[in-house]
C-alpha cells in the first residue's frame, strides 16, 4: 500500500470546502468513506460502528444524488428538513450521528498519538467516554463496552494502517485538518436545533 490508510483522506480534505468556504457534500462524504478502511482494521470490535457510519453516509449520499445541484452544499439538505424531520431517518440525524462517530475516531487517533503506553481498548474507551457515551442509551453503551474487549493489539493495528508511510504524521495531519470540519458541523446542527438527539 502506497502511503498510509490516511493518504486518500488527506488528499480529499483539500476539496471539502468551496472557494467561498462552504462545506461541499460529496467531498465531505468521500473523506468519511476513505476512513472506513481504518475501521476495517479493527476487525469485529468496530463492526457495529462501521455499519452505522456507512449507513449514515449512504443516507446523505442518496439525498445528494437525488439532486446534486440543489444539495451541492452539505447543509442545504439539512436546512430543508430541519424544521420538520426529527425522526431517525432524516438527513439531519444522519449528519449528526456521522459527525459524532467521526469525533470518536478523531479522539481515538489522538489518544494513539498522545498516549503511546495505552492499549487499543484504553484508547477506544477514553475517546468513547468523551464523545459518544453521553448520547447513547444503556443498550448502545453495553454493546460498545463488549466490542472494546475485541479491540486488536495496538502494535499490529498501527503496523497494518501504516503501509509504507509515516502513520503518526498522517494521523496527526488528519486530526488537525478534519476536526474544524466536525466543529463546523456541530455549530450548524446547533443552529437548527438538531444537536441534542440521543440514541435509545
Amino acid at each position: 500500500m502506497e502511503g498510509t490508510v490516511f493518504s486518500q483522506a488527506l488528499e480529499g480534505m483539500k476539496h471539502v470546502k468551496s472557494e467561498e468556504g462552504v462545506m461541499l457534500t460529496k467531498p465531505f462524504l468521500n473523506v468519511c468513506k476513505q476512513i472506513l478502511p481504518v475501521i476495517d482494521k479493527f476487525g469485529p470490535a468496530m463492526a457495529l460502528a462501521k455499519s452505522d457510519i456507512g449507513g449514515n453516509i449512504i443516507r446523505l449520499e442518496n439525498k445528494y444524488l437525488s439532486n446534486p445541484t440543489q444539495y451541492n452544499h452539505l447543509y442545504s439538505m439539512v436546512q430543508e428538513e430541519a424544521k420538520t424531520a426529527k425522526g431517525s431517518s432524516s438527513c439531519a440525524d444522519g449528519l449528526l450521528w456521522l459527525t459524532r462517530a467521526m469525533d470518536f475516531l478523531v479522539g481515538l487517533f489522538r489518544n494513539l498519538l498522545e498516549h503511546q503506553d495505552w492499549s487499543m481498548s484504553q484508547a477506544c474507551s477514553d475517546s468513547y467516554g468523551k464523545t459518544l457515551k453521553k448520547w447513547h442509551g444503556w443498550l448502545a453503551r453495553s454493546s460498545f463496552m463488549v466490542a472494546m474487549k475485541l479491540a486488536p493489539d495496538r502494535k499490529k493495528f498501527m503496523d497494518v494502517i501504516g503501509g509504507r508511510g509515516d502513520v503518526n504524521s498522517d494521523m496527526k495531519k488528519f486530526c488537525t485538518t478534519f476536526s474544524p470540519f466536525l466543529e463546523e458541523n456541530h455549530k450548524f446542527l446547533a443552529s437548527v436545533g438538531m444537536d441534542v438527539t440521543k440514541a435509545s
